[in-house]
This record gives C-alpha cells, structure tokens and sequence, in this order.
C-alpha cells in the first residue's frame, strides 16, 4: 500500500457516526462531537469533509442510523462501495484500551451513474449482491479506536513513543492490516479521523486468581492477508513465499505488574502446491513447479527470520500417502537452509499421538524445549523495563494448519505461560496450569475458542480434535462432532468456498470484475449447478444423519469405533460413487475476475 509521507498525528478516530441516506449522497456525522462531516457522492463515490447536513425538511425524510466506523472503500467496474460497521461488541482490551469485535457489516452502494441498461445493471447487480453477501458475512473482524492491534507487544515497546504518536493506519503491520486495500481511497482524501484499522482473526481474555494473585492472559490471532483464503482453495505459497493461512498468535500475560507475551505462528507448507476441488472427500495433492520448491521456501524463512528471529519449523503431517509426499518435498526443500537459526523437527502426530493419545505430544515438547529456552518470551516491568525478549519462534504446520496444529501450538503456550508464572513467582518451582483447575479450565476454553475462530474463518467449522484443547481429553461427543465437522467441510469446500474465496479476493483487491460475460449462459449453467449441488447437499445431510443416529446408539458399545468407522467407509463409498457415475462437476460459483497484477 502506497503510504504519504505525512506524518502527523491524526485526529482521534470517531468511534461513532450517524450516517444520513439522502437521495444523492450519504453523510457520515461524528455523535456527541463538534468535527467536519464525511459526504459520499452517491453517483460517483467521491469523498468530501463538509461542515453541516444538506439542507432536508419535511417532505425530505432521509434514512439515519448508527454505525461504529468505516472500514473502507471498494472500487469495482460496476460502482463504488462504501463498507460501514452497524454492530459490535466489547471482546475485551489490549493494554489498557478496549477491543471490539465486528457484528454486523454493510456494504453502501455509490452506482447511480452506470452507463449499462437497467437491464444489465440488474444482471451485474444480482451477480454481485452474492459476492458483497459474502463480504458483508466475513468473520472474526477486531478493531481498536485507541490501540495498534497489528503488532506484537514486544515490537511495539521496540518503536517507542514515537511511533505511537503516529496515526494507527500508519502503525499499522501491513500484513495483518485486513483492510488495508480498501482504507487506500481514504487515505488519499487524507481523511485520518475515519481511517480504523482492522485484523482479521481471533482476541480471547480470561481472569483468573492463583495463589492470590490475579492473572490476566490474552490471545490473539492474526490473520495474515497476502495469500487469504479457503482451505482448499488455498494452500501453499505464491512465489513470493506468502504462505496460505498464515496466522500470528500471540500469547500476553499480565500479573504483579509484569507482562509477558510469547508469539508462534502457524501456515501452509511453504513451497508451491495445490488440492483440486473434484467433489472426492479428499482430492490429491499436488506440488507444481518443483523445481522452485527451494527457492520459494528459503525466502519465506528468510522472511520469518527478519521479522521473528530464529525459526524451528514443526511439521505434524503423515509419512505415508499424499501427505508423506509433501513432507519429503518440504523435507528436502528446506535442508540447504538448516542452521542453527533454522531448525526442522518433523512428528508424525497420527501415528504416534493416534486419536485420543494427545498426551504423547509431551515427546515433541523433549524434541524443542532447549529451543524454547534458548530463545525465551517477551517480559516485561511494570515500570517499562525489559527483563526478557523472545528471538525466536515456532512455525507449525499440518496440512490444514487447524486441528492438530491448534493442539499443538495450545501446549507450547502452556509451557511458556507456565515458565513466565514461575519467573514472576505466581508459580513455585514445580507448579502447573494444571494445579489450579479453574485457571486450567478457561486456559483450555481459550485455546479451544482460538483455534475454532481460526478453523472457521479458513474452513468453515470449528476445529476438529477441539474436544482435547478444551477438555483435555478425547470424548464420544467430540468425536461425533468431529465427524460432523468433516462432512460440512466437504460440503462447504465444494460448493460454498468458490464464493467466499472471490468475497475473499474483492476485499483484498486481488481482482477486478469482468463485467462483459455472457450473464445468461452463466444463468442457466447456474441452474444446473444449483440442482446438482442440492442434491448432493440433501444427500449427504440424510446421510450423516442417519450416521449421527446409528453412532449414538453404539456410543457405550465396546465395537463404537468400529461400527463408526464402518458407516464413515459407507458415507465415502456413496460419495465416490456418486462422483463416478455423475462425473466431475464444479458446484462452486464459476469465478469471473481477471488479476489485478
């Protein structure tokens, strides 16, 4: 994002406005403020600041309503689109300033000046009222008016007073800045009181009392935008090293005036490769262009390595099948770059930790501890002196980097949160987080509620294996709802993702429409896809339930995996079956943008 040079302090943000729909503009009014007002041209989506609302009186009865801010701008061939927030919620405060979650978006349209027909604006609008639907439906959105929520708090301490003074957009990290494409036309019109930056991901708060001290632990998650996207429709990296469902977590704990804070990240296998959408349960991987495996893994450590310090990289992925071959690609890949900042640990997690046995993750922790030790945590004073940093981190990576990554990241902050209780002396030698039950429990529910935020937002259901990170221990529930999640992954990744990963795409402004297809032949095709894809939906809908039915009557049988593995086999017979006699059919939205670059 090109970036001004002005480096002023802005105005503070508004943090609310009522917005006034006149006939040919909408007006944004700071409440409770006496501040220049923000007019958008509905006609053509200009910007202005003006003094006072457009004169009205009775037989002008424009609409008004409350929002929280103004998330951006999107500039599409078929009219401009202003994107408000009209909810929130409190989610709680990040160093003393509150955080809000976004409830409620709603795109405003500026496309009264289209040349097209009616007819053809109408065509283009119902092509686009699904794909603004979809934006309008993004998740885990988080915002602050008075706090840089797009870095760590050890970077953040790094820049000093200074930079806090400046704007939060221009503090802002740009890789976790999620509207950073659409603050770009308000950031031209030097519109700085409205310009509020947001990250996708997740932020988590507990409270808890040990040994009679409180102890306040935060999570946050940080949802890298340069390669967004949807489970299968992105996996991998680009060329250029981003790597898909990156995600930055970073664990901040306060108590006795100290704060510490520990940051791992997690993300697609580094290198360039691929899962086809074919309607399988479990379509083929596929690395392309192998021989840049290489160099499109060394600069995404190189990246890493920049802004993190040293990097062991824990791969969870099987040895045998699809996922053994992207292990022995990533394997080979990254060993002309291993050193002593550069580790690779590979633990086959299925194999050795199975489906209940999560414990046995205890052999990864005796695999990376001297690492952790060696590279600490982030801690801090209550008078601002540092005590600690962290120089390195851990990257973990499943296929999904979901289910068993969470689990496995969720017992790396464990340990570090316990080493940091222990250095304040909350925590005697030997203690645990496991000591303390109540602590231990909404420990757990904040993990658990992390890594569902993440799964979600790349996949469209909870995590799986979610019953461990928040119980600590596998149940027969969990299980059913790991089934049930796995069915509503494959139906949302063959036939809903198509649609979220173009939402996906238009906000990061990866895309620009092609507005001269053939709406009609794409109707009709639309039509049939529609068909096929309900009824493989109401298929498999009956099918799991009479799969969820038949599993809780054989719950308390010795035979239970058994009989589930067996009506699990029955489901994906169907399904291939289905796949064979019907042939391939692509149920996704057809996508219909040109690149940008």
């Amino acid at each position: 994002m090109d970036m001004p040079n002005d480096t002023c302090s802005s105005p503070k943000l508004h943090t609310r406005l009522r917005l006034w729909e006149f006939a040919d503009c909408y007006v944004f009014e700071p409440v409770g403020l006496n501040d220049l007002l923000l007019s958008v041209n509905r006609i053509n989506g200009s910007m202005n600041l003006v003094e006072e609302l457009p004169q009205h009186g009775p037989s002008i009865n424009p609409k008004v309503q409350i929002v929280f801010g103004v998330i951006g701008v999107l500039k599409l061939a078929v009219g401009t689109y202003i994107l408000v927030i009209t909810d929130r919620d409190c989610a709680g405060s990040y160093l003393g300033h509150a955080v809000f979650k976004v409830r409620g978006l709603r795109a405003l349209p500026c496309n009264n000046s289209l040349s097209a027909s009616a007819e053809q604006q109408k065509k283009v609008g119902i092509e686009f009222s699904e794909l603004l639907d979809a934006a309008e439906r993004t998740l885990g959105l988080y915002f602050s008016y008075d706090s840089n929520l797009t870095v760590t708090s050890q970077r953040l301490h790094e820049l000093g007073d200074e930079f806090k003074s400046l704007p939060l957009w221009r503090q802002a990290e740009p890789r976790f800045l999620w509207n950073g494409y659409l603050l770009e036309p308000l950031i031209e019109n030097k519109l700085h009181q409205y310009l509020l930056p947001v990250i996708q991901g997740s932020f988590q708060n507990i409270h808890a009392e040990v040994r009679s001290e409180k102890v306040n632990v935060t999570l946050i998650a940080r949802r890298c935008r340069w390669r967004i996207g949807t489970r299968m429709w992105r996996r991998g990296a680009d060329p250029k090293g981003y790597a898909a469902n990156f995600v930055e977590s970073e664990q901040i704990m306060q108590s006795k005036g100290f704060t510490a804070s520990y940051v791992q990240v997690r993300g697609s296998m580094p290198f360039l490769w691929e899962q086809i959408v074919d309607l399988t349960y479990k379509p083929g991987f596929d690395v392309v262009r192998v021989e840049e495996a290489a160099s499109v893994l060394e600069r995404h450590f190189h990246d890493l390595q920049k802004k993190y310090g040293a990097v062991v990289a824990v791969d969870l992925v099987n040895t045998h099948g699809g996922e053994g071959r992207l292990y022995e690609r990533y394997a080979k890949s990254i060993e002309p770059i291993l050193s002593e900042d550069i580790r690779f640990v590979h633990f086959d997690f299925h194999r050795i930790c199975g489906h209940i046995h999560f414990e046995r993750l205890s052999q990864l922790y005796d695999q990376i501890e001297d690492y952790l030790k060696k590279h600490k945590y982030f801690l801090l004073t209550d008078k601002d002196e540092k005590i600690a940093q962290q120089t390195g981190t851990v990257r973990t990576n499943c296929v999904d980097c979901l289910d068993r990554t969470n689990v496995t990241q969720s017992m790396i902050g464990r340990k570090l949160l316990e080493s940091q209780l222990q250095e304040i002396g909350v925590f005697v030698a030997n203690d645990t987080v496991s000591d303390f039950p109540d602590f231990d429990a909404n420990y757990k529910i904040l993990w658990a509620n992390h890594g569902d935020a993440i799964s979600t937002q790349y996949s469209g259901t909870p995590a799986l294996k979610g019953d461990f990170v928040r119980y600590g221990k596998r149940t027969t529930q969990g299980i059913l709802n790991d089934l049930w999640n796995a069915l509503a992954r494959y139906y949302l990744n063959n036939f809903a993702d198509g649609t979220k990963q173009d939402a996906m795409d238009l906000l990061q402004g990866h895309y620009i429409s092609s507005v001269s297809r053939d709406m009609a032949a794409l109707s009709k095709q639309g039509l049939l896809e529609n068909y096929a894809s309900f009824r493989i939906a109401f298929a498999l809908v009956v099918g799991a339930l009479m799969f969820l039915i038949i599993a809780l009557k054989q719950a308390r049988n010795d035979a239970r995996h058994l009989v589930l593995s067996f009506m699990w086999a029955g489901i994906c017979i169907g399904i291939t079956q289905y796949v064979r006699t019907n042939g391939r059919v692509f149920c996704n939205r057809p996508r219909f943008y040109q690149s940008r670059h």
